[in-house]
């Protein structure tokens, strides 16, 4: 029987605050043509259709973001099932994001 992920949801300001103190490493697991029309300022590109946990950063905060929550929770059962202890993504993703008028690049 396999364990259910730890997840720990956190929301835009959480996210905000941690870009901007630079304390954790936003990964975004959208697809690449999905990242290149816009994306949260600051994050990282790994698409969950070519997701290896073995790439991430080490000794980083890492959290996962989407388009709305579905796919970085994914990245996160990916990533603790290969040893990783990373449980957390941004709940609302990149649709909470544009729609809250938060920069885009």
């Amino acid at each position: 029987m396999s364990q259910e992920p730890k997840v720990v949801d956190l929301d835009r300001e959480a996210v905000k605050e941690g870009l901007h103190s630079g304390t954790l490493v936003l990964i975004d697991v959208r697809e690449p043509h999905e990242f290149a029309a816009g994306h949260i300022p600051g994050a990282v590109s790994h698409p969950l259709s070519s997701f290896d946990p073995a790439a991430l950063p080490e000794g980083k905060r890492i959290v996962f973001s989407c388009a709305a929550g579905v796919r970085s929770v994914r990245a996160i059962e990916f990533a603790q099932a290969a040893g990783r202890d990373i449980r957390e993504h941004y709940k609302g993703g990149f649709k909470d994001w544009a729609a809250a008028g938060e920069p885009v690049e």
